[in-house]
């Protein structure tokens, strides 16, 4: 059983979770390996998706369940479990506030108290995803550095035309990429 942790952050890109999910258990399922997926988002990621598109085999976990989880002391910690339950974290996409929150150590939701959690002797993928202009700032170049100096593994943006029209780098890696470098890491 492969087990894999998806985060996703405030990116309009998060609109591909449901294909990202679906083409992920076809993959395995042809594979013949057995997968379980878990989703993690920050607030802002719920508005890019609907919860009927999610597969029902996906459990996903928001900061409501992280402090209704634990009640008293000898509870479980959520983002401890999700971390230990995972073999490979994918975030996908990570938006340019969650990248700048994970390279200066702030975890104040679910999904980067999770991150600050990790076991970093288990990879940790990610696709950021954000506007030209944004991936263009000079800040964003170093906070990517930083991630990859801790041994996360970038899959790099693209050029094309994004939501806000503009056209550039930006925008998250293809989803056929995506599990192509998922599949080749884990399997």
């Amino acid at each position: 059983m492969v087990n894999i942790l998806i985060g996703c952050t405030g990116s309009v890109a998060t609109i591909k979770l449901p294909q990202l999910l679906n083409d992920l258990f076809i993959l395995f399922d042809q594979k013949k390996v057995p997968i379980g997926l878990r989703v993690v988002t920050t607030e802002s990621a719920k508005h890019f998706f609907d919860d009927k598109e999610i597969p029902e085999r996906v459990d996903i976990f928001s900061d409501s369940d992280e402090w209704n989880a634990w009640q008293k002391r000898g509870d479980d910690v959520l983002h401890i479990e999700l971390a230990k339950w995972a073999d490979l974290f994918l975030i996908a996409p990570l938006d340019a506030n969650s990248l700048a929150k994970i390279a200066n150590g702030i975890c104040d939701n679910l999904l980067l108290c999770a991150v600050r959690a990790w076991d970093l002797k288990k990879p940790l993928i990610f696709c950021p995803a954000m506007n030209t202009k944004m991936y263009q700032h000079p800040i964003t170049r170093t906070q990517l550095d930083t991630l990859k100096s801790w041994g996360y593994i970038e899959i790099p943006v693209i050029e094309k035309t994004l939501i806000c029209g503009e056209t550039g780098l930006g925008a998250m890696a293809e989803i056929s990429t995506i599990i192509e470098i998922v599949t080749r890491i884990i399997l």
